[in-house]
């Protein structure tokens, strides 16, 4: 069973005026997969805020999974991508890559995505974007590869080639 957090990035939904949908269908996708959620937060658009938050999943609570939702398009509160790099030992891009072809199929605006994935110590980050359709789409599109990286990530799997 690997350890999941999750992050939602909302303005309105840390100050109260919006409930957060987005997060609880990552909990509910997650949950049914195995996963265990260790930790849940809402958190405003804020990127030290987002930052301390990535560090203390990915370093303390030693996450193998962390998914955020939000702040990803293109307001200039949207600072998701910026904050998750910032903090990265190493680049995924293969897989916000993959969400944004992939979304692409579904809607022309998934050009708009900024989500980044990256790998800081032993913990996948990958930010989703910030709509339940999104979300869901997107997770369940990389849900069973990303089983295989975590493998590999935690030293649990062998290589990525087939026979």
């Amino acid at each position: 069973m690997y350890r999941a957090g999750i992050v939602t990035l909302s303005d309105k939904g840390a100050a109260g005026e919006r409930e957060d949908l987005s997060g609880a269908v990552i909990r509910e996708i997650l949950e049914q997969a195995g996963f265990e959620v260790v930790s849940y937060r809402l958190l405003a658009d804020e990127g030290e805020d987002l930052k301390a938050e990535l560090v203390r999943l990915s370093d303390e609570v030693t996450c193998d999974l962390v998914l955020t939702t939000g702040g990803t398009g293109f307001s200039p509160r949207d600072i998701t991508p910026e904050a998750t790099l910032s903090i990265a030992d190493r680049n995924a891009p293969g897989i916000a890559e993959a969400i944004r072809a992939y979304s692409l199929t579904v809607t022309k605006r998934a050009m708009l995505s900024r989500g980044a994935s990256v790998i800081r110590k032993s913990t996948l980050i990958i930010n989703l974007p910030g709509s339940p359709k999104a979300v869901r789409e997107s997770l369940e599109y990389i849900l069973d590869t990303l089983s295989h990286g975590l493998e590999i990530l935690s030293g649990k799997g062998g290589e990525c080639a087939r026979k």
